[in-house]
């Protein structure tokens, strides 16, 4: 266990689960750093042929720890010393198969990261969700391009503008996701197709991905994005949309002109 995030090695799959179920699994810097060191000792550990991200309780992910926004935006925190970009940085280098096993919500980076897998396993009713805009903010994990090249610019600018969420079902209708199934055999799901790429030669498998994948164009994007989000942290919208989150009521943009 490293700050809630359990690393485990089985028939030569990484398993990489959330273990924050009490908060829903939202990711503190501190799980992001945890999973970006995974990953990237993953690529050069021979003992490791795929990398399986779950979660434990009743979400995947309800995306990033809305303190660490609020620490931004308040000037306690530096955007620079967030670790965010550990995970972000590996999971566009990764080279080695990703898979996912998504149930209940996946929020924000819950969903972004889902581009960056190879194959993705969510519940039936699993609810995914990208309410970036809600928070006055931009997509990130090159999920600009990611989302809209897998399932078209007209759901994805909904997904992000609306933030409204899909389920399971959809996501796997969409081509989101591979499957949607169960919530109680996703895990089980995930981690056979994960032990199924273990097996197989990873030469082939890391040139496929690699073909499949510009990593250099995803990373480029990356640090554009992260950039944009960044100033977004700081700005009166942002902050608007984070009061009104804590005081449990509907923010007002309509002060702001952009």
């Amino acid at each position: 266990m490293t700050e809630h995030v359990r690393i485990a090695l089985e028939d030569g799959v990484l398993r990489l689960t959330l273990a924050r179920a009490d908060k829903k699994n939202a990711l503190t810097q501190a799980m992001y750093a945890a999973l970006g060191n995974a990953l990237a000792r993953a690529e050069t550990d021979p003992s490791v042929r795929a990398v399986l991200l779950e979660a434990d309780g009743d979400a995947f992910t309800a995306g990033n720890d809305l303190g660490d926004f609020a620490a931004v935006a308040a000037g306690k925190l530096d955007r620079e010393d967030m670790t965010t970009h550990l995970f972000l940085d590996a999971l566009a280098k990764a080279r080695k198969p990703l898979v996912a096993a998504v149930q209940g919500l996946a929020v924000g980076i819950g969903v972004t990261m889902l581009l960056h897998c190879d194959l993705v396993f969510v519940a039936d009713d699993a609810k995914l969700s990208t309410p970036f805009v809600n928070l006055a903010l931009v997509p990130e994990a090159a999920s600009s391009a990611l989302l809209q090249a897998r399932i078209g610019y007209a759901r994805a600018y909904a997904m992000f503008a609306l933030g409204e969420p899909i389920d399971g079902r959809t996501a796997a209708s969409i081509g989101l996701a591979n499957a949607a199934l169960p919530a109680s055999e996703v895990r089980a799901k995930a981690l056979a197709a994960a032990k199924v790429l273990a097996t197989k030669p990873m030469g082939a498998l890391q040139a496929t991905k690699q073909l499949m994948r510009d990593g250099a164009a995803i990373a480029a994007l990356m640090a554009k994005e992260s950039e944009i989000f960044g100033q977004r942290l700081k700005s009166p919208e942002t902050a608007e949309a984070l009061r009104a989150f804590a005081e449990k009521r509907a923010p007002d943009f309509s002060k702001f002109s952009g």
